[in-house]
């Protein structure tokens, strides 16, 4: 499993940390290790599942991007 973060806008609090835990929970095959403010730490095998993890992060109101 590749590991990966993802850094995340419009987050401000426990609400919504606990909103993105939701969302990416609900993500077929991204493994959470750590959400904060801002930022996600996740593991996945593949490309794919960060795109949908990026895209579950949208439908939930946050804007992501992958972290170089």
């Amino acid at each position: 499993m590749a590991e990966f973060t993802l850094r995340i806008d419009g987050m401000h609090c426990g609400s919504c940390v606990r909103r993105v835990t939701q969302a990416l929970n609900s993500t077929t095959g991204v493994q959470v290790e750590e959400v904060r403010i801002g930022a996600a730490r996740l593991k996945s095998d593949d490309r794919p599942t960060v795109d949908a993890a990026i895209a579950a992060l949208n439908k939930a109101g946050y804007s992501a991007h992958l972290e170089n």
